[in-house]
């Protein structure tokens, strides 16, 4: 006999974090040292990131079209980058979050001012 118990440990940190659209330069190199890791084995997360932002409200089935890629691993890889508050999951598809906007602004044009 196993007993499971739940409890509400309060709101998600994610949501506060894809919020925080005020990234300082040093919050935007730690953000791409974690993407870096990320990119090992392939490089992946700013041509998604990308997309995302470019398509909001797409299922994860037509942006793996988009990609080329199957549709589980890109949702895994997405809840990566939901994890670093770069995006979040709408009711159908995703969208770029606030943070994930400041981002690739920093990194696309980095002389443009936040």
């Amino acid at each position: 006999m196993y007993r499971i118990g739940l409890r509400h440990l309060g709101p998600d940190p994610r949501r506060a974090l894809s919020a925080d659209a005020e990234l300082s330069e040093k919050d935007a190199e730690a953000i791409g040292q974690r993407l870096s890791k990320m990119d090992r084995r392939r490089p992946w997360t700013h041509e998604t990131l990308r997309l995302i932002a470019d398509n909001p409200g797409r299922r994860a089935q037509e942006l793996a079209d988009l990609l080329g890629r199957a549709k589980e691993p890109l949702k895994a890889d997405i809840r990566k980058l939901k994890n670093l508050g770069l995006t979040l999951s709408l009711e159908v598809g995703y969208r770029i979050s606030p943070r994930g906007a400041a981002y690739l602004r920093l990194i696309e044009d980095p002389g443009r001012t936040r």
